[in-house]
């Protein structure tokens, strides 16, 4: 058998794992419809407000709690039964969209409704790492972890080409409710899978003060490895100067390359086409050693395509564009959840993922700047300037994150 047939039976096996592949599941679907949420939200707000501000801060605030109550969540993950916070976050976030698309129906939905639910859809959001991921680490083990968060990871990226395509295509024909009706829709399969689920972690009681020294304790390890530093802060940078930009997508759809709703939902999932394929390649072909190059060469890739991105003037030039930062932004996103799991002691993996939280949760500082930004000078220059920072910092950090190879 040959390496890559031998590799992508590996993966086939790993989806024959039934508490893999309903965990792979939630996750396939909650982010399908995070992502089509986001576009028709976005959508949404900018008919309503004009604001680019506006629109990068409702994705702002999707990010907020992962910097507020992250490493607390990461903690708390420890001392809980994951299957069944699993099952309390699907249901707030399927409570949640129930009640936008309620107010959508009887015409009474505003833009603060919805940006309410996007704080309350980033407090689950939060969760994904230290409660689900951590669970299909432990469902499949160490030597299978990179497998299956290739698996995850391109399942889930796949779901950013159906998410804000369908998102377009509902948003046009049926308006913003008929999005979260879908969402809701999709939330109760969602819900399905995560009840069959039968994977259950041991509970660890102990006394609440023992939280605030669980958080330490997991802050003062990255503190102490170099590889979790590096890791850590190319992240800072990616959801600081890198991510922010995909909020000015319905700006830049709209204003520069006069799209309408169905138009801006397909050049949205540009993005999810291209870091599909890339998850693809890097399940079959990516070895250990060639992981910290992926996770580096993939943000400055990624940072380098957003001033192109952003002075394009055709939407075919765009969404090609947008195609290749899915490639790298594949490389960066399955590599960071890979390289903090295979780096962080076994008992302290959901701390260390809380800690990745916060780190991912200071993009919201990004979102603030890219809007503030793109108020001042257009979103187009805006997402330009972004881009050009991330290298910018990038290269002024290499001490901090060199060690990883």
């Amino acid at each position: 058998m040959t390496i890559v047939a031998y590799t992508a039976a590996r993966r086939a096996w790993l989806l024959g794992e039934p508490d893999f592949r309903r965990l792979w599941l939630v996750g396939v679907i909650v982010f399908a419809v995070r992502w089509l949420e986001m576009l028709a939200v976005a959508v949404f707000a900018y008919q309503r407000t004009g604001s680019p501000f506006i629109v990068a801060l409702l994705t702002m605030l999707r990010m907020l709690p992962m910097a507020l109550f992250g490493a607390l969540i990461g903690a708390l993950a420890e001392r809980i039964e994951r299957r069944s916070a699993l099952i309390l976050v699907i249901l707030s976030m399927l409570l949640s969209s129930l009640t936008l698309a309620l107010l959508a129906w009887m015409d009474a939905l505003e833009v603060w409704h919805v940006a309410l639910a996007s704080f309350v859809n980033g407090i689950t959001w939060t969760t994904d790492n230290p409660v689900r991921r951590t669970m299909i680490g432990e469902a499949v083990g160490l030597e299978r972890m990179s497998a299956a968060m290739s698996i995850d990871v391109g399942a889930n990226n796949a779901s950013r080409m159906l998410g804000p395509t369908l998102g377009g295509i509902l948003l046009a024909t049926f308006g913003i409710g008929g999005a979260f009706a879908v969402s809701v829709a999709c939330y109760l399969l969602a819900l399905m899978a995560a009840l069959r689920v039968r994977h259950r972690n041991p509970v660890r009681l102990s006394a609440a003060a023992s939280v605030l020294e669980r958080m330490i304790e997991g802050v003062m390890l990255v503190r102490r490895d170099r590889r979790l530093v590096g890791t850590l802060v190319i992240t800072v940078i990616y959801n600081t100067f890198g991510w922010p930009f995909t909020s000015m997508i319905p700006v830049i759809g709209q204003d520069n390359l006069s799209l309408g709703a169905v138009g801006i939902g397909l050049l949205a999932s540009m993005d999810g086409v291209g870091a599909f394929c890339g998850a693809v390649l890097i399940a079959l072909f990516a070895k250990p050693p060639v992981f910290a190059r992926l996770y580096i060469g993939g943000v400055f890739v990624y940072l380098s395509l957003l001033p192109v991105f952003a002075l394009a003037s055709r939407p075919l030039l765009a969404g090609s564009v947008l195609l290749a930062t899915g490639f790298a932004n594949a490389g960066f996103s399955i590599m960071q959840a890979t390289l903090v799991y295979l780096s962080a002691p076994p008992e302290m993996r959901s701390r260390i993922y809380g800690v990745l939280s916060v780190c991912i949760g200071v993009g919201l500082i990004g979102f603030i700047h890219l809007g503030l930004l793109a108020g001042l000078v257009g979103a187009s220059w805006a997402t330009a300037a972004s881009g050009i920072e991330g290298i910018v910092l990038m290269l002024l950090t290499r001490r901090w994150w060199r060690a990883l190879g």
